[in-house]
């Protein structure tokens, strides 16, 4: 039979089409994405396999007919990649929460490898933790998480402080809007971890673009997010199809380059709705860094800092040249004092210049009255974050495309005017009333933490005490501005006014009034 040459040929990796079998001779009808996830097999695996059973169709589901199902049920259940399966049970209410909550969250952007995980994944993600880890006062970093694991970690373990760091605007207003205390930080890790998720969590959660870049990047940021460098934990998911091994090792590769010891690896432990040329499913890896982790993290994060994703202008394949850049010919007229991103050499040689990552990082120490900066494609959206880090009066993007409408979220600092992918931004004069100058202040010292300058601004304001003045500032400002999501930063105007509001009511009232939000 040709079926037994499929299982001569896997030799002892047979054991997921066997699987497949029995699951197709079981009486239920099954649809190829259903069959594919629930084996961990890749698509091209099971269409292979299909071709050689006899088969019944309905629809686009298929079984084994019965007559013949007693020839083919091979029994293999296993339970290796589950160590919480016994679990399950109880927490059925909060597996059917979360595939609510992820039905109704944003879309994923394939140019950021978004696939979502199961409503069931990512339920026993937030139960391994508990039962590997010892969670009361612990702290959980989830570097991206379109798959929401902050919200089930959350419900799960109300106990537990959780922050996301993501780059999705979208993904970080969605999981603010949950209400369920979980701290929201903007970052394009390829330019930073956000500096107040620096050492701060004691176990950090990723599931990265499946690149050997883009495992390095994520993972040595969760990296650098952990406070407790002798017993905080990375848990990683990564997957590759069974055939292709070579790049499963070039991502172990990328994690051995790091330094960190594999402590554990559970089997196809997290399942996706896609993602069938991997099997639909990932394993779960738990990483231990070592004494010789963070200086392989400092030598190496910027050298993974590049093109990290599999598909769109910032996947590994592509690549576009310094001269392209839309622009250059202008930029010597513009007269700039600074250069900011990458510029070709020969371009104006004796300007200084300054990488995106420290522009971001933090303020550049002279003052100069024109910035030139340029942007490469896959990093528009740190756009307004450029445009915030930087004092100067005019300053002018190169991008290689046309600039998104910045006008609501920055119209208090700049007045904006773009020419095809030429984007200028001049420094609009400091207004004339309370509450837009909170606002103003606060952007426009986009470094520092946000809850500081509202506080100093609320003092100039109404001369209030340091202490009257916090309790005025929401709990969602304690981060840096460059941080703060597009959602927050486009809300500031209003709650400086909400803010200054409260600040003018009798003693006792005013905390009543000033909305509190999302700091666990």
């Amino acid at each position: 039979m040709a079926i037994d040459e499929l299982f001569a040929q896997a030799g002892v990796d047979g054991r997921r089409l066997r699987r497949a079998v029995a699951l197709l001779a079981d009486g239920r009808w099954w649809s190829l994405a259903d069959l594919v996830r629930e084996t961990a097999t890749s698509r091209r695996t099971i269409e292979a396999l299909l071709r050689e059973l006899p088969l019944e169709h309905r629809g686009e589901r298929v079984r084994i007919p019965a007559d013949q199902a007693k020839h083919y049920n091979t029994g293999t259940e296993s339970n290796i990649s589950d160590p919480v399966s016994h679990l399950m049970d109880i927490y059925g209410d909060t597996v059917a929460r979360i595939g609510e909550l992820i039905a109704k969250a944003p879309r994923g952007r394939h140019t950021l490898d978004h696939v979502a995980a199961t409503a069931d994944t990512v339920v026993r993600r937030a139960l391994l933790l508990g039962e590997r880890f010892w969670l009361p006062g612990a702290r959980v970093l989830c570097v991206g998480d379109h798959d929401l694991t902050s919200l089930a970690v959350r419900m799960i373990h109300p106990e537990v402080e959780v922050a996301v760091a993501d780059i999705d605007e979208r993904i970080l207003e969605y999981v603010d809007a949950q209400g369920l205390g979980v701290r929201t930080f903007w970052a394009d890790l390829r330019l930073g971890l956000p500096p107040s998720a620096r050492g701060w969590a004691d176990l950090a959660v990723t599931d990265p673009p499946y690149t050997p870049e883009g495992v390095g990047l994520f993972v040595a940021r969760a990296a650098e997010g952990l406070r407790d460098r002798d017993q905080g934990r990375i848990l990683l998911a990564y997957g590759a199809s069974e055939r292709t091994p070579m790049l499963a090792l070039k991502v172990q590769g990328a994690l051995s380059d790091l330094n960190l010891l594999t402590e554990a690896i559970f089997p196809d432990f997290n399942r996706y709705h896609g993602a069938e040329a991997i099997g639909s499913a990932a394993d779960l890896y738990v990483l231990r860094p070592t004494t010789k982790t963070w200086p392989s993290v400092a030598s190496r994060v910027d050298k993974l800092a590049t093109a990290i994703y599999t598909q769109g202008p910032q996947s590994v394949e592509s690549a576009q040249s310094k001269e392209d850049l839309p622009g250059l010919a202008g930029i010597e007229a513009f007269a700039p004092g600074l250069l900011v991103g990458e510029w070709p050499r020969d371009l104006l040689p004796k300007l200084p210049r300054v990488r995106l990552s420290t522009w971001l990082a933090k303020p550049y120490a002279a003052d100069p009255d024109r910035v030139a900066i340029a942007v490469p494609p896959g990093l528009e959206a740190a756009l307004p974050r450029v445009l915030l880090a930087s004092r100067a009066r005019h300053v002018r993007v190169l991008l290689a495309t046309p600039p998104p409408d910045l006008t609501d979220l920055l119209s208090p600092v700049y007045d904006l005017t773009a020419e095809g992918s030429i984007l200028d931004a001049v420094r609009r004069p400091l207004p004339d009333h309370d509450p837009a100058r909170i606002a103003r202040r606060i952007l426009d010292n986009a470094h520092g933490k946000a809850t500081n300058s509202w506080r100093e601004a609320l003092i100039s304001a109404r001369n209030l005490t340091k202490k009257q003045a916090r309790t005025l500032v929401p709990d969602w400002a304690d981060a840096t501005t460059l941080e703060l999501p597009a959602h927050r930063l486009a809300a500031l105007p209003h709650a400086a006014e909400d803010s200054l509001t409260a600040a003018s009511q009798p003693s006792g009232a005013a905390e009543d009034s000033v909305p509190t939000t999302t700091r666990p």
